[in-house]
């Protein structure tokens, strides 16, 4: 009976160390979904408007 209570103690006082390190081990790997989740930190630039002046300018030095 005493073997079992010596081996119960060591597994209740190496618990908490094993947690800790479970936890550390595994904050990254959750905290990927939650930085992936937000898409609100996006800027995009506004696109630009298309002014055409570009092929005129191709016909006009062709014909000349």
């Amino acid at each position: 009976m005493n073997r079992i209570t010596t081996s119960a103690m060591k597994t209740l006082r190496l618990l908490p160390r094993a947690m800790l390190i479970l936890m550390l081990l595994a904050a990254p790997v959750l905290a990927v979904p939650m930085m992936r989740a937000d898409t609100g930190s996006i800027i995009e630039a506004p696109t630009p408007k298309k002014a055409g002046v570009g092929f005129v300018l191709l016909v006009s030095l062709q014909r000349g």
